[in-house]
């Protein structure tokens, strides 16, 4: 595990692999139904954030060979994470298969030129399987001289239970956005192209959940007479599916940085399997996520507004693709489906 990985992703997908048996390695104890081995971090700094964490697991070498028993790989998030190169010499000792999971869409990422990082990479070149979750993942991976046939592509699965349409469509022009409030997810941009859209469509709101650096910049906002935004702050899983169920589109304006860009988005698959059109800026490879009739636009707030009032004033046109949203993600974005293919991927590499 990674420090601060967050829940119900990749631990989870692992963990409803038919017949699979996991063991999570890290702190702190995470949700999903594994067993679980604690072992502490040590984060000299928090500059890098989740895969790119500048951290690795104390006494990681110390987990006795009993605990594995049965359990033929060891798996791990990301290329340049650290526990990564952690795991590929602890496979090399106790002659184990490896996977990496990878999300990664940039080859040419500054942190692969920094030297834990480069290391971390190296080793895990010998890993047997490259587990990618889009394909420009995959094509990153092959970008840096990895073997094709290690290299396969599973999409992401989404709970299709948990989120859902609502029984009745929302007639209500409402906006929600739902994501880390922060510079890179773009909710500076979002409350700028909604000043525009309220001149337009006065009666249009936008409800925000999350936390993050630009939490006060949402509460201004939301404290500002006539803005039509409501801030939530942070919610549960299960809050996320009923605010999705309570909006009309889902918005939010990611943005690249150094080192980081957008891989996918797994918040646009909860929207989408909810019935709702999505709203985004064109960043990183999140082309795979949001197709059209759903709209990527320039990190522009005319353009972002443009798009927002093209579905927040046509209920008709949002029904249409919300509808088509949520087969897509039946059709290729099952959760258990997906778990099943990730399998597949496995046992063709073992």
């Amino acid at each position: 595990m990674l420090p601060g990985q967050r829940p119900w992703r990749e631990l989870h997908w692992l963990s409803l692999m038919p017949g699979a048996v996991v063991t999570a390695v890290g702190s702190p104890r995470p949700p999903e139904a594994v067993r679980f081995l604690a072992r502490p971090y040590h984060q000299p700094t928090r500059r890098f954030v989740e895969a790119g964490a500048l951290a690795w697991l104390r006494g990681l070498g110390s987990i006795p060979a009993a605990v594995l028993d049965g359990q033929g790989w060891l798996a791990s998030l990301e290329l340049c994470g650290l526990v990564t190169g952690q795991a590929s010499a602890l496979a090399r000792r106790q002659g184990r298969r490896q996977a990496v999971l990878v999300w990664a869409n940039d080859p040419d990422t500054p942190l692969y030129r920094l030297p834990p990082y480069r290391q971390a990479l190296r080793r895990a070149r010998a890993a047997d399987l490259f587990l990618c979750f889009v394909e420009a993942a995959r094509d990153h991976c092959i970008a840096l001289g990895l073997p094709e046939e290690r290299c396969r592509v599973v999409l992401p699965g989404v709970d299709t239970e948990l989120f859902h349409p609502p029984e009745a469509a929302v007639g209500e022009p409402v906006a929600t956005f739902v994501s880390p409030l922060a510079a890179n997810k773009g909710i500076d941009r979002v409350l700028e192209a909604f000043r525009l859209v309220r001149r337009e469509l006065p009666e249009a709101e936008l409800r925000v959940a999350g936390r993050g650096p630009l939490e006060a910049l949402v509460r201004r906002e939301a404290a500002r007479p006539g803005s039509g935004v409501s801030f939530l702050g942070a919610t549960d899983r299960a809050g996320v599916a009923s605010e999705l169920r309570r909006a009309a589109v889902f918005v939010t304006a990611p943005r690249p940085t150094r080192v980081w860009n957008e891989q996918f988005g797994l918040a646009y698959l909860e929207a989408m399997a909810s019935g709702l059109p999505v709203v985004t800026t064109a960043c990183g490879s999140n082309h795979e996520a949001v197709r059209p009739p759903n709209e990527r636009v320039p990190d522009d707030a005319e353009a972002l507004a443009e798009a927002l009032l093209g579905f927040l004033a046509d209920p008709a046109r949002r029904a249409r693709v919300g509808q088509e949203n949520r087969r897509v993600v039946l059709d290729q974005h099952e959760l258990r489906r997906q778990c099943t293919r990730m399998g597949e991927a496995f046992r063709l590499a073992g």
